[in-house]
C-alpha cells in the first residue's frame, strides 16, 4: 500500500544540521579573514622590526668615512725678552740671562710674570739657582709711589741654605729682575707669607724696600744701568 512521504520531517532535519547553511559560511569567512589579517600583521611587524634594527648601507658608509674633529690649536701667547738672574759659576755674582716671558697687560701683571719666570726657570750650566726650587709667588702689589711688594711663600725661608753671600744673591735676584725689566718701578720689598720679615736668613734687612744692586751683576754681561729719580725723604 502506497504511503505519502514525510516532507515536513525532512525539511526540519535539514534546517537544524546542515553545515552548508549561509550563516555558517559567513561565520567561517569572517574567522578565516581575521586569522589571515592577524598573521599578516604579525609578519609585517616582525619584518619592520628587523629592518629598523639592521644598519643601513648609508649608515655603515658614514661610519667608515667620518673622522674625529681636528684638535684645536692653542692660542698664541705674546712674549717679551726679559733679563733673569742666576748665580755665576764662581758663586760670587749674579749673571744676567735673557729669557722669554709672557707679555702682560699691566705693570702689576708684568711684574708678576717676571717673578714667576724667575722662580720657575732653570739656569744654563755652569750657572746656578739662587732661589730654592719649589718657592711660589703669593702676590705682587705696586704702590702709588711705584714701590713693588713681592709676597713669597714660606719655602723661600725654610728652604734657604743660609750664608750671607747666598742670602744677598737670593734677595737681589728678585730685586734686580724686577727693576731691570721694569725701569718705571722704584724699589722692591720682599714679604714672606703676607707679612714683613726681618731677614731671609739673618743677614739682609727686609724691613725696607730695596733698590737695584748693580755691584752684584757680573760686569761682562751686565745690562745697561737704569737711572732712577732720587728717593723721596722719609
Amino acid at each position: 500500500m502506497w504511503r505519502r512521504p514525510s516532507w515536513t520531517r525532512w525539511s526540519n532535519s535539514a534546517g537544524s544540521s546542515n553545515p552548508e547553511s549561509p550563516r555558517g559560511l559567513r561565520l567561517s569567512l569572517v574567522v578565516g579573514t581575521v586569522v589571515v589579517a592577524v598573521g599578516l600583521a604579525y609578519a609585517l611587524m616582525s619584518g619592520l622590526s628587523r629592518l629598523l634594527q639592521a644598519p643601513t648601507p648609508d649608515a655603515a658608509q658614514d661610519e667608515t668615512i667620518v673622522s674625529p674633529p681636528a684638535p684645536t690649536t692653542a692660542p698664541v701667547v705674546a712674549k717679551i725678552k726679559a733679563t733673569l738672574f742666576f748665580a755665576s759659576a764662581d758663586g760670587l755674582r749674579l749673571t744676567p740671562v735673557e729669557r722669554e716671558v709672557r707679555l702682560a697687560d699691566s705693570p702689576v701683571a708684568q711684574a708678576r710674570a717676571i717673578v714667576e719666570s724667575q722662580l720657575a726657570e732653570e739656569p744654563p750650566p755652569p750657572l746656578a739657582r739662587t732661589i730654592p726650587a719649589g718657592v711660589t709667588l703669593r702676590g705682587v702689589f705696586v704702590s702709588q709711589s711705584n714701590e713693588v711688594f713681592v709676597d713669597l711663600d714660606p719655602a723661600i725661608k725654610s728652604g734657604h741654605p743660609g750664608g750671607s753671600l747666598q742670602e744677598l744673591l737670593t734677595v737681589y735676584t728678585i730685586v734686580n729682575a724686577l727693576l731691570t725689566n721694569l725701569p718705571t718701578l722704584q724699589q722692591v720689598q720682599i714679604l714672606i707669607d703676607g707679612r714683613e720679615a726681618d731677614t731671609l736668613a739673618g743677614h739682609v734687612d727686609l724691613r725696607r724696600p730695596l733698590r737695584k744692586n748693580e755691584g752684584l751683576i757680573e760686569s761682562r754681561n751686565a745690562t745697561p744701568p737704569v737711572t732712577f729719580p732720587a728717593p723721596s725723604p722719609q
